[in-house]
């Protein structure tokens, strides 16, 4: 039904149907979609460290370059879609239009330059991104395709969320979840039926993305009351900046400081060898395998919070904030005591022949699972004040976890504990950020409640 429904019919969709109803229904999609792409990016993970312990390691460096590509794509497309959620809940239709077409255009042009710049420089690239020298062959090799993938990569995030954002979900899932079952079947078969080595998972990446993007620009620009992607409709003004990265700067503070702290982390593992470096790598990819089903489910949240804020119902953007903070804490809960209970099998399924891999990577697991709870109320706070604009405390949010305590923790507990203080960094950080996202979102509930009062008439703080 959802590729025949009108404008009109998805305003009082977004603003009408219950929460409780609405959000897990449009959830299902971008869990599916997260999910996807999160198996997707372990299954490189888990091809290429039957390679060997270097080539793991080689994975977990582009990792960091992979992190920001991702950052720019999500800025854009993060910073658009919320703007277009506000724009269509006000029923400005021809801002959202351009919102749109700027996003696309200027994160096709970025990943252009990045994938030119990227291949001329991969060798310094690879180690300025914290590559050892056993390490850096396997990783320039694999850096070689994924740059060139990177404009798809930019758009395909854009125009991702600008489907999610108009509640058309389901057209982005299938140009994700298209391409990362692609990715799959692809990875083995160039790895090792084709000989191509750490390079045949990069050109699965790579084909993969550029199917997502084809499929995605067909939803796009094919689909009923889908706003389509016109050059005409680039506006590279100043002001449309200004409001896409305003809305779009968390995600930049997140994913760039997520990128950040990657080369970081790298840095900090390499004196305990290329198993450390292959570990933490293989805990990375694993954990944002657990943390992609609540993320999902919070996109789903994003375009009922903007669109319902944009119309001014501030009852229903409170209601779906707290259904979805419910939501989140049980659902890693849950998922955290099952990962914790299996971290050593876990570990040891993407680097059996590896015992220091194992050592290393079981520990920091189970120090990181211990956080889940925290890490949900975090995220639903992020995407909270992400989605009705809140640009500046999202921002602060999104930099705690990833770069304002992670980076100083990886800087400061190695040297003092040693292997312990790198496995312990980011479980300090998580709970440091659930501190200060506590205490902002108090203030923008507050704020929540203030405006809902007003709207009521009744001119005071429920």
């Amino acid at each position: 039904m959802a590729n025949v429904m009108t404008k009109e019919e998805k305003f009082r969709q977004m603003t009408d149907t219950p929460v409780q109803k609405l959000i897990p229904r449009l959830a299902v999609p971008t869990i599916i979609s997260m999910l996807v792409t999160s198996i997707y990016n372990m299954a490189d993970t888990f091809f290429v460290s039957q390679i060997g312990t270097s080539a793991s390691g080689a994975v977990g460096i582009m990792f960091s370059a992979m992190a920001m590509i991702q950052a720019v794509g999500f800025t854009l497309g993060m910073g658009s879609g919320n703007y277009i959620s506000r724009s269509l809940g006000s029923r400005d239709e021809e801002t959202a239009s351009r919102s749109a077409a700027t996003a696309f255009f200027t994160a096709g042009i970025i990943g252009i330059l990045i994938a030119v710049f990227g291949t001329l420089f991969s060798r310094p690239l690879v180690f300025l991104l914290g590559a050892t020298d056993t390490i850096a062959p396997y990783a320039q090799a694999y850096a070689r395709y994924i740059l060139l993938a990177a404009p798809f990569m930019m758009t395909s995030f854009v125009m991702n969320n600008i489907l999610r954002a108009q509640g058309n979900a389901m057209f982005a899932m299938i140009g994700i979840t298209t391409g990362g079952i692609l990715n799959m079947f692809l990875d083995p078969l160039l790895i090792f039926q084709f000989n191509m080595g750490i390079s045949g998972a990069a050109v699965a990446t790579m084909v993969s993305q550029m199917i997502s993007f084809t499929i995605l620009l067909y939803q796009c620009n094919v689909r009923k009351g889908c706003i389509s992607i016109q050059i005409s409709k680039f506006t590279p003004t100043l002001k449309m900046y200004g409001e896409i990265l305003h809305a779009g700067l968390p995600s930049f503070c997140r994913q760039g400081l997520a990128s950040v702290a990657v080369v970081v982390l790298n840095f900090a593992a390499g004196p305990y060898g290329d198993a450390a470096i292959a570990a933490m790598s293989i805990v990375s990819r694993f954990m944002m395998f657990i943390n992609s089903s609540l993320i999902g489910f919070g996109q789903a949240f994003q375009p009922v919070c903007g669109f319902n804020f944009g119309a001014g119902r501030y009852d229903r953007v409170l209601e779906a904030y707290w259904f979805c903070v419910k939501v989140a804490v049980v659902m890693l809960t849950c998922f955290g005591v099952v990962a914790f209970t299996c971290s050593r099998p876990i570990i040891t399924t993407f680097r059996r022949e590896d015992l220091e891999v194992i050592r290393i990577g079981t520990l920091a697991l189970r120090l990181q699972l211990l956080t889940m709870p925290f890490q949900a109320w975090v995220i639903m706070v992020n995407m909270l004040t992400q989605s009705i604009g809140y640009g500046f405390r999202a921002s602060l949010v999104a930099i705690g976890r990833q770069g304002l305590f992670l980076i100083p923790s990886l800087l400061i507990f190695p040297k003092i504990f040693g292997l312990l203080g790198l496995q312990m960094s980011q479980p300090v950080a998580d709970m440091l950020t659930f501190v200060l996202a506590t205490v902002i979102v108090l203030g923008v509930l507050k704020e929540l409640k203030q405006l809902r009062a007003q709207q009521e008439g009744v001119g005071t703080e429920n």
